[in-house]
C-alpha cells in the first residue's frame, strides 16, 4: 500500500519572501534574475529608492559588495540585458566565440 499525499518539502536557502513584506525588495535587489524594472512594477520603487533602502538595511561593506554586483551584471537593468544577448547571439552566429 502507498502513502496518499506526503511530498516532501524542498528547502531553500534563502526563500522568496512576501511581495507585500519590506524583505522583498531587498530579496529581489540581491537577486540576479530580477530587474529594477520589475521591481517597479511589483513594488512601485524606482532604481535609486531600491538603492535608498539598501544602503540604509545592509552593513557599509555589503551594500558596497552588493552596488559592485549591480554594476558589473548586465542582468539588473532589462535594456543592458537584452543589448548584451544581442551582442551574444551576433558573436556566435558569426563563429566569434569568446
Amino acid at each position: 500500500m502507498k502513502k496518499k499525499g506526503h511530498r516532501p518539502v524542498t528547502r531553500v536557502k534563502n526563500s522568496e519572501p512576501k511581495v507585500e513584506d519590506p524583505d522583498w525588495v531587498i530579496w529581489a535587489a540581491w537577486a540576479d534574475r530580477i530587474t529594477f524594472e520589475e521591481i517597479e512594477k511589483k513594488t512601485g520603487y524606482r532604481e535609486s529608492d531600491v538603492i535608498k533602502i539598501m544602503r540604509r538595511s545592509l552593513k557599509p561593506s555589503s551594500f558596497r559588495l552588493w552596488r559592485k554586483r549591480v554594476n558589473q551584471k548586465s542582468i539588473k537593468h532589462r535594456k543592458k540585458f537584452e543589448y548584451s544577448r544581442k551582442q551574444m547571439t551576433s558573436k556566435i552566429r558569426k563563429g566569434d566565440y569568446l
